[in-house]
């Protein structure tokens, strides 16, 4: 048994013969030959650097529509440091906290009102019943459709609600 040279992550461009290999495809390409006939990748010299944000965060418009899947993530997107800096993630952090306590008086005002309905017998109960799931689908459906506005780096004002989000923001 023969010694072996060991694997050296400097050399891993070239076989043990001098063939060249693609660094991102492992394709093997003939010496001389500036790109990979597989991937299309540039072969020799450095390879190239991988775009790296110095932020180490999310995108605005990532936080912006992460910022609606519950108050959580808005709140601390308020109060952490690089995320209370951007007008964008405020608006749509403060325009979920409105919303969510809009839909929390909307849900309140719809038990008193079912507690009324119950009364009717058979018609009220459901009355109640088509009332609630309308306001749940509706809540649903609006909350998703502003996380993919702000996912699109749109900033869509809803109306009472949107003025209010964009005061607090500005400030």
């Amino acid at each position: 048994m023969g010694w072996s040279r060991p694997y050296d992550v400097t050399d891993s461009a070239k076989g043990e013969k001098g063939m060249a290999f693609c660094a991102k495809c492992g394709a093997q390409v003939a010496d001389g030959t500036p790109f990979c006939g597989s991937c299309g990748a540039a072969v020799g010299g450095a390879a190239p650097v991988a775009a790296t944000s110095t932020g180490g965060g999310l995108t605005p418009n990532v936080a912006g529509a992460l910022a609606y899947v519950t108050i959580i993530p808005a709140i601390l997107f308020l109060v952490m440091e690089p995320y209370n800096k951007d007008r964008f993630i405020r608006f749509h952090s403060f325009q979920c906290l409105f919303f969510s306590a809009t839909m929390f008086v909307a849900f309140i005002v719809m038990m008193i009102f079912g507690f009324i309905l119950a009364f009717v017998p058979v018609l009220g109960w459901i009355l109640s019943l088509i009332l609630w799931a309308t306001l749940w689908l509706g809540s649903i459906g609006l909350a998703i459709f502003l996380i993919y506005k702000a996912y699109n780096n749109e900033k869509f004002m809803l109306p009472v609600i949107g003025k209010l989000a964009e005061q607090q923001a500005s400030k």
